[in-house]
């Protein structure tokens, strides 16, 4: 399975959540599958920005097109009226934040006093950040304004899925090429987050209908599968389709029903 064809299977797990997300009605199970497509992303990220010839090229593309969603999210939230479901949605600044981690650790290891002051800056920009944030969040009277200040300082709390996903695409990253590395780390780390929301929810039923996150777990065979090959590329059609997507979404759950 190429890389291409794990990206196609996250796009169209991707679209089923979403629909839940927006659409009233639509059944529990669409979430279910949907937890399935952040982690395929990831593990596709991971190899496509292992692979690429420019690193601060696929960061910086991938920046732009999280800004551009920060400014899609922040204007369909504020200016449509009567919203009954909010977009929270900008996966494009958590894999960001994954290539900049994933590329601050490997420089380290390869040269720590060269990469010091990397590192350093990046956690002096952090605390900055988030204080803009949380500022921003308490002053400004608009609906998301941290995700948007988030998105636009690549901020690790205020993006989708917060640290902690991003955790996730970074043990991804540095487990991608040695299954048995993977399957321990990414087993770990969804056992984790299932004793979390089980521990959060008290009881079996809410964290099947509820708090479900623990499902990316099915996600781990089908990353097995990966066969080291990019297939047809298709790069922009995930850059393209996201917003889209999100956009008709939107509108057909808060305008259109």
């Amino acid at each position: 399975m190429s890389t291409t064809t794990i990206k196609l299977i996250a796009l169209i797990l991707m679209l089923f959540d979403h629909v839940a997300e927006f659409i009233p009605g639509t059944p529990v199970f669409f979430h279910w599958i949907g937890r399935i497509s952040a982690p395929l992303f990831m593990f596709a990220m991971a190899w496509g920005f292992h692979y690429t010839h420019d690193r601060k090229k696929y960061l910086t593309r991938m920046y732009l097109f999280g800004v551009l969603m920060a400014i899609i999210d922040f204007c369909l939230n504020n200016f449509t009226p009567n919203v009954n479901v909010y977009a929270y949605n900008n996966i494009f600044v958590t894999l960001l934040l994954v290539g900049i981690v994933s590329w601050l650790i490997e420089s380290y290891r390869q040269d720590k006093q060269k990469a010091l002051p990397y590192l350093l800056a990046f956690c002096g920009i952090q605390l900055l950040s988030t204080a803009v944030c949380i500022i921003a969040g308490q002053l400004l009277p608009y609906y998301g304004i941290e995700l948007f200040v988030g998105a636009i300082s690549a901020n690790l709390l205020f993006n989708e899925g917060s640290f902690i996903f991003v955790l996730l695409g970074v043990l991804i990253y540095f487990s991608k090429a040695d299954k048995r590395r993977l399957i321990i780390s990414y087993s770990i780390f969804t056992l984790c987050y299932f004793i979390m929301e089980y521990l959060y929810s008290s009881n079996l039923h809410a964290i099947f209908f509820i708090n479900y996150q623990w499902m990316m777990i099915v996600a781990l065979p089908l990353m097995l599968l990966y066969n080291g090959e990019k297939g047809r590329g298709l790069k922009y059609l995930f850059y393209l389709f996201y917003p889209l997507h999100i956009t008709i979404l939107f509108l057909i759950g808060n305008v259109w029903m």
